[in-house]
């Protein structure tokens, strides 16, 4: 099954089309990140604007990439041959970028008669360890497994017990671990917009962390699956206001801590619930220090580690069409609708 998929939650502009919910056909996606850098963070009116601009290109050039030569996709755009079903992101997300790819969604399940099918996006970074990279066999993820979707808005931890079978265990009480980066790294000069990774390039820098325990790593002992880390970003901001420690000394502590508390927490889970597969997803998912521990830790319990490549863990569509595949239910056209605040159970 071919499915054409569209993200447009936030300042992405993203389609693909992926088979069977694991091999990358075409896949294009269009940043408006330039714009938010300038003004120190995403503007919902900028970011719709710029989808509206963006999401009749992507699309396009997706289809170019699938159909080949202008000729043949002239004729065959008409029909969408090839093309079995159509996904969207529904939310969570900025609502005017999400109605803007729903509407071109619907617009082309219309057109070419093909079943709709809505996706919750914060799946879509669960089963991008579902894509099989170019040259590899298709992936094998055996259930039950503890899937951590790490990203700028969301830190949860999820026991999947099969496709469409997810169970919540625990998540965020306030800043997710992706956002804990971002404003730390704002508050140590890095960067206005988007600083984790930057922040991660000076804490790899380190090669003595001189205050190595200083902060704290918030309820890495508490016995449930819960996260906070608003208190660290309080904890680094005294810390920086009260001493002279150079930059790359404060990210790696607090990178440091970030991932200790992750690691544990996840590692716990996996402990208790007995899986037999351990999933990575979400933006923080491209951090190398977070990768390589819970891949070790993984392999020290015989558990079988999977995490996207560094490009699949932004948004991008090509996740989408594999959370549709494997939760394959489509909906009349007129029940999609955008839900901005939609969460990962629902």
């Amino acid at each position: 099954m071919n499915i054409l998929s569209i993200e447009s939650s936030c300042d992405e502009t993203a389609c693909a089309i992926v088979k069977d919910g694991t091999e990358i056909l075409a896949h294009v996606v269009a940043s408006s990140k330039d714009f938010h850098e300038k003004t120190g963070g995403v503007v919902p009116e900028v970011a719709a604007r710029k989808q509206l601009e963006f999401i009749v290109p992507v699309i396009e050039q997706t289809l170019t990439e699938f159909y080949g030569d202008s000729i043949r996709k002239k004729r065959e755009t008409k029909s969408g041959k090839g093309i079995d079903a159509i996904a969207v992101t529904v939310g969570p997300g900025l609502i005017g970028s999400l109605i803007v790819g729903i509407e071109a969604a619907k617009v082309l399940a219309f057109a070419w008669e093909k079943p709709l099918i809505p996706v919750n996006h914060l799946l879509g970074h669960i089963y991008a360890n579902f894509i099989q990279e170019k040259g590899e066999k298709p992936k094998i993820i055996d259930f039950p497994s503890i899937a951590l979707l790490v990203s700028g808005g969301h830190t949860d931890l999820i026991l999947m017990h099969g496709h469409g079978d997810f169970e919540y265990i625990g998540g965020t009480l306030d800043d997710a671990a992706g956002e804990a980066f971002d404003k730390t790294a704002r508050l140590l000069g890095l960067v206005k917009y988007l600083g984790g990774p930057l922040l991660s390039q000076k804490a790899a820098e380190c090669t003595n962390n001189t205050i190595s325990g200083k902060l704290p790593r918030p309820m890495i002992n508490e016995n449930n699956f819960d996260f906070s880390f608003s208190g660290l970003k309080t904890a680094v901001k005294r810390l920086v206001e009260n001493n002279n420690y150079p930059v790359d000394v404060v990210s790696c502590e607090f990178e440091n801590a970030v991932c200790d508390v992750l690691v544990e927490k996840t590692i716990k889970a996996v402990k208790k619930y007995k899986v037999t597969s351990l999933l990575l997803g979400g933006g923080v998912a491209a951090n190398r220090q977070l990768r390589k521990r819970l891949e070790n830790k993984a392999n020290n319990l015989s558990v079988k580690f999977y995490v996207p490549p560094i490009e699949l863990c932004t948004d991008n569509a090509v996740y989408i069409a594999s959370v549709a595949y494997f939760n394959y239910k489509p909906k009349k056209i007129e029940e999609i609708i955008a839900d901005p605040s939609l969460g990962i159970m629902d």
